[in-house]
């Protein structure tokens, strides 16, 4: 016998809570996939000039283990182990009861226990709370233009080998 599957549908009135949750989700992803790969120093250097920093402790202490990659020829093949890499794992309490998890590459536990604080600190806060825009988008605009630098770098180098047919054709 298959599983049952949900359905939104069968829930009433409630389906617009469905879609509520999922975009908060959505929110809560992106802020914490920012967190994970923001450079270290420059996380703490933000997190350190914003004037709230809540007592928290820890769910569990904080902990590296190594996880499988998985790739992909093409981006569309068949998935294959590529190897494993090192992450490190927090979960924390804030006072008011805010849970705050997160996972970053490498073995940097203070880099990993400030992400989930600040993980539980955004929770239940819209795009424009003050954290938003104090820390995730400073580093998110950096993020973006780092990759745009690379991008027009990479560009920078492409061979276009019609011009170079045309040239010796001339």
């Amino acid at each position: 016998m298959p599983p049952p599957s949900f359905d939104a549908t069968e829930h009433g009135p409630d389906t617009g809570q469905i879609g509520a949750k999922t975009e908060a989700n959505q929110i809560r992803s992106r802020r914490m996939s920012v967190l994970a790969k923001a450079q270290p120093d420059r996380l703490e250097a933000l997190w350190q000039k914003f004037d709230a920093h809540p007592k928290w402790q820890p769910l569990k202490a904080t902990e590296t283990g190594m996880v499988m990659v998985r790739g992909r020829l093409g981006g569309t093949g068949d998935a294959f182990n590529l190897g494993e890499t090192t992450v490190t794992r927090a979960a924390v309490r804030l006072e008011d009861g805010r849970v705050g998890l997160s996972y970053v590459a490498g073995r940097d536990h203070q880099h990993a226990e400030t992400a989930a604080v600040l993980d539980a600190l955004l929770q239940g806060q819209d795009d424009e709370c003050d954290l938003e825009r104090a820390i995730i988008r400073p580093i998110e605009t950096e993020a973006q233009d780092s990759k745009a630098k690379r991008a027009r770098k990479t560009a920078a180098t492409k061979v276009d080998f019609f011009t170079v047919v045309r040239e010796r054709e001339a």
